[in-house]
């Protein structure tokens, strides 16, 4: 059941007590199974478990790295998924419909570009950046929050851009086809969509390590059903297999998991990039996943030190370059527009805007399609001309600036 269907009642419901499943988990794990371990887990949304026992199961799934487990994963992105809000499923149809960005094997749907945080890298904010560029050809729902191990979260930095903010509260399941009527972009910040974590929250805070939450968030975004291609940085290699294992079995068909060599939560610029792509094998229709790694030259990008993309800043100065590299105010050789480029690049492959032989994106464009495969087969060269494309022309700004005025039309 929806949390938008229980409401207030939450605090009516008897609670559930834990201490079976607590006690065959830890310290032994004996036969403790996803499904219990995920039903576990619902009643968090519901406020019916304790305090203690909502810590007591996060520690313990913690330290027997069940957290870490594709199907444990899989089963509890999917129960936090059905505590979500419900979104109005013809309205979004039919805006996603009415914008038909529709190119290569690309067919219009939702994309998000996200990582799971924590890699104590501290770089820019490289994925919301990403997202955005993306809007100029794809249709975005950007899952995101405030910070949690960083300086400046998603929320935090889009919140603070000058001279006018977004109204992230204005984005709600009943606003979603009227913000994409009006542009290609918009970010879901997670506190409005999953309200049942509003109970998990403080407990989180008051644990001295990342929990379970840290790696479901970017596996729950609220539009899952509509999620045409996504893009996943992990900040450790061992969860690579398991996201990308997780994501097949929830019958997810374009998709890239990604962690840096450097255990970073993005296609690095300095190096090395593992990565699990998740493609549709015709004519069985089978889901495969294809293990590779990538680099900034098969971008045609050039490397540059994490040193130099680690501005480790505030939300207001990552704001500010956002909006540097949006408007194009950076050269085009910068490092940062290298490393956000390279990320975006990877959204518009999986995508598959990449794979349409002819280009007519309009100014900025010179048309020249580039055919070239790299790893995995796949046209990474021209999703990096493309990701350069979305700056030159403006249309990311443009994109930017109509989320902008439409949420503060709607929260006004």
């Amino acid at each position: 059941m929806a949390s938008s269907q229980l409401g207030a009642g939450h605090s009516d419901l008897p609670k559930v007590d834990l201490k079976p499943l607590l006690t065959k988990l830890w310290p032994l794990n004996n036969d403790v199974t996803p499904d219990e371990i995920a039903e576990a887990i619902s009643h968090f949304f519901t406020n019916q478990v304790t305090e203690a026992q909502t810590a007591a199961l996060l520690m313990a799934l913690h330290f027997t790295k069940m957290d870490f487990r594709a199907d444990v994963l899989q089963k509890t992105a999917a129960v936090m998924l059905k505590a979500a809000e419900d979104i109005p499923v013809d309205g979004l149809n039919h805006a996603l419909e009415k914008r038909g960005n529709k190119e290569g094997s690309y067919k219009g749907g939702l994309c998000d570009i996200v990582g799971t945080g924590g890699d104590s890298h501290n770089t820019f904010n490289v994925s919301t950046t990403a997202s955005i560029l993306a809007s100029s050809m794809l249709m975005v729902s950007k899952h995101g929050n405030r910070a949690s191990t960083s300086k400046s979260g998603s929320a935090d930095m889009i919140s603070s851009m000058k001279p006018k903010a977004p109204v992230l509260n204005a984005v709600k399941p009943n606003s979603l086809a009227t913000i994409y009527d009006k542009t290609n972009y918009s970010f879901l910040f997670a506190p409005v969509f999953h309200t049942g974590m509003r109970y998990v929250a403080p407990i989180r805070k008051q644990l001295p390590f990342r929990t379970i939450f840290n790696n479901l968030g970017p596996l729950a975004n609220p539009v899952d059903r509509f999620l045409e291609a996504r893009v996943i940085g992990v900040g450790r290699r061992d969860l690579g297999p398991a996201f990308a294992e997780a994501l097949k079995s929830a019958g997810c068909s374009k998709a890239l998991v990604v962690c840096g060599e450097e255990e970073l939560d993005e296609i690095s610029c300095a190096g090395g990039t593992l990565c699990w792509l998740l493609t549709e094998k015709s004519p069985s229709g089978d889901i495969i996943i294809e293990h590779f790694t990538i680099t900034p030259e098969d971008f045609g990008a050039k490397r540059h030190t994490l040193d130099e993309v680690s501005p480790g800043k505030e939300p207001a100065a990552n704001a500010e370059i956002l909006k540097e590299i949006l408007c194009g105010k950076r050269p085009e050789d910068d490092a940062l527009i290298d490393f956000v480029a390279i990320n975006t690049a990877a959204l518009f492959v999986v995508a598959g805007v990449c794979e349409a032989d002819t280009s007519n994106l309009g100014h900025g464009d010179d048309g020249k399609v580039v055919l070239d495969r790299g790893p995995a087969g796949q046209r990474w060269k021209e999703g990096y001309r493309r990701a350069k494309w979305a700056i030159k022309s403006g249309e990311a700004w443009k994109q930017w600036n109509a989320f902008v005025d439409v949420t503060n039309e709607i929260g006004s």
